[in-house]
Order: C-alpha cells, then sequence, then structure tokens
C-alpha cells in the first residue's frame, strides 16, 4: 500500500524551530521528487518547498527562503523540512507531495500525497 506520512508539526512559539518528516512506505522514494505545500484557513496552499530526485536543485519560495531547509534520506525513504525562526504565518496544515523525479509548481501535477501536519507558531 502506498502511503507518505507527515509527522513533526507542533505548537511553536515564535523563532522556534521544528523539523518535519515525510516517510514514504509501499514505494522507494529514489526516483521522486519530493515538495511541501502548507494550507493555512482561508487562504490559498501553497508550495514552499522541493528538492529533485537527485538533489541537485532545491526550491524556497520566498516566504520561507533562509528559514526553511528541505533535504532527503533515500536510505531511510524518508524527506525532512527544518523549520527555523518561524513566525505566527508560518501556522498551516503542511503536507508532502512527490512525483516522478522533477519539481513542478502545482499540487494537481503531484502523484502522492501525505495527509498533513499541523504546525502553530504562536507565544
Amino acid at each position: 500500500q502506498v502511503q507518505l506520512v507527515e509527522s513533526g508539526g507542533d505548537l511553536v512559539q515564535p523563532e522556534g524551530s521544528l523539523r518535519l518528516s515525510c516517510a514514504a512506505s509501499g514505494f522507494s522514494l529514489d526516483d521522486y521528487a519530493i515538495a511541501w505545500f502548507r494550507q493555512a484557513p482561508g487562504i490559498e496552499r501553497e508550495r514552499i518547498s522541493c528538492i529533485s530526485y537527485l538533489t541537485h536543485y532545491t526550491y524556497y519560495a520566498d516566504t520561507v527562503k533562509g528559514r526553511f531547509t528541505i533535504s532527503r534520506d533515500n536510505a531511510k525513504n524518508t524527506g525532512y523540512l527544518q523549520l527555523n525562526s518561524l513566525e505566527p504565518e508560518d501556522t498551516a496544515v503542511y503536507y508532502c507531495a512527490v512525483r516522478s523525479q522533477v519539481c513542478t509548481t502545482q499540487w494537481r501535477y503531484y502523484t502522492y500525497f501525505g495527509q498533513g501536519t499541523q504546525v502553530t507558531v504562536s507565544a
């Protein structure tokens, strides 16, 4: 059974850090690009980061550039998103999604999706 499971979301204070994980099962992540999206209530889903299957390409939205870092560990069949210097505006449900080899912008072009993990940034 193909599955992506996110974890690591939590309630954190401003300027805090979290590491989100995206664990794949039922298939190998080796040939897939991994993207992270987020969606806050009333706001359109936003692609915030992506890493290609060979890791030579990474993308960050301007809203997270310099604060978030995407990575992957193919041996563990898992992708990660390190969130630093968190701001209240980062509060959202974070989703991982994968597609063959290369990153693309739109959610609808990804193949598998996780169920989401909640990140709340509040004092």
